[in-house]
C-alpha cells in the first residue's frame, strides 16, 4: 500500500512535461488494450467462421444451394463466405450472359475473389499498425520523459552550493516512472502484434488456398457447361 502511494506521489510531483509524457503513454496503453481485446474476438470469430464454412463447402452441398443460403440470409458476409459469394456470383452472372467462354468465366470469378480477399485481408490487418507503432515507440517516448526529468533535476542544482544524492533522487525517481510506463505500454502491444500478425497470416493463407481450390471447381463446371 505504501509503495502504491509512493508511485502516485512520484507521478503527482513530476514536472509538467513528464506528466504530459505519462498521460500520452497511458492513453496509448488504454487504446492498445481496447484493440487487443477487440482484435482477439474478431480473429477468433474469423477462424470459427472459416471452419464452419469449410465444413459446409466440402460436405458435398450443391454450390447453388449454398450460395442461395448465404444471399438469402440478408447478412453481411465475411471471410471465406465473402470470397465464395464474390466468385460464384460473378460466375453465375457470366454464365447467364451465355456468350462467355470457360476461360473468361473462370478469370472473371478469380478477379472477383482476389478483390474480396484483398478487402478481407485489409479488415483483418486493421489496427495492427497501431499496435506496432505503440510497441516500437513507447519505450523511446518514456525515455524522453526520463531524460527530460533528469535534466530538470540537475538543472535545479545550478544554484546549490553543495549537491547531494538526496536532492536529485526524487526527481530522478519521478523521471524513471516515465520509462516504466513506456515499457508497460510497449510490451503488451508487441506481444499482441506478433501473435495477431501470425493469426492473420494463417487466415490469409487459408483464404488464398480456398480461392485456388474453388477456382479449380469453377473451371471444371465451366468446361462441363461448354460441353453441354
Amino acid at each position: 500500500m505504501q509503495s502504491d502511494l509512493q508511485i502516485w506521489q512520484l507521478i503527482w510531483d513530476a514536472s509538467l512535461m513528464v506528466k504530459g509524457v505519462m498521460l500520452l503513454l497511458l492513453l496509448a496503453s488504454v487504446a492498445s488494450w481496447m484493440i487487443i481485446f477487440r482484435k482477439r474476438q474478431i480473429l477468433a470469430k474469423s477462424e470459427k467462421d472459416a471452419n464452419v464454412f469449410e465444413e459446409k463447402f466440402w460436405s458435398g452441398t450443391d454450390l447453388t444451394a449454398l450460395h442461395e443460403g448465404i444471399t438469402g440470409a440478408h447478412r453481411v458476409t465475411r471471410g471465406m463466405e465473402r470470397i465464395f459469394d464474390a466468385g460464384f456470383s460473378e460466375f453465375l452472372r457470366m454464365r447467364q450472359q451465355g456468350r462467355m467462354g470457360p476461360v473468361a468465366m473462370v478469370e472473371g470469378s478469380q478477379r472477383s475473389m482476389r478483390i474480396a480477399l484483398t478487402r478481407e485481408a485489409e479488415e483483418l490487418e486493421n489496427h495492427l499498425n497501431f499496435l506496432a507503432t505503440v510497441g516500437s515507440t513507447s519505450p523511446y517516448v518514456g525515455l524522453f520523459g526520463t531524460v527530460w526529468g533528469i535534466m530538470t533535476s540537475f538543472h535545479q542544482l545550478a544554484n546549490v552550493n553543495q549537491a547531494t544524492i538526496a536532492m536529485v533522487a526524487p526527481g530522478i525517481s519521478e523521471a524513471l516512472v516515465a520509462t516504466a510506463m513506456g515499457l508497460f505500454a510497449a510490451i503488451p502491444a508487441v506481444i499482441a502484434y506478433n501473435r495477431f500478425s501470425n493469426q492473420v497470416e494463417r487466415l490469409e493463407v487459408r483464404y488464398d488456398n480456398f480461392k485456388e481450390e474453388f477456382s479449380s471447381i469453377l473451371q471444371r463446371q465451366a468446361h462441363l457447361l461448354k460441353e453441354e
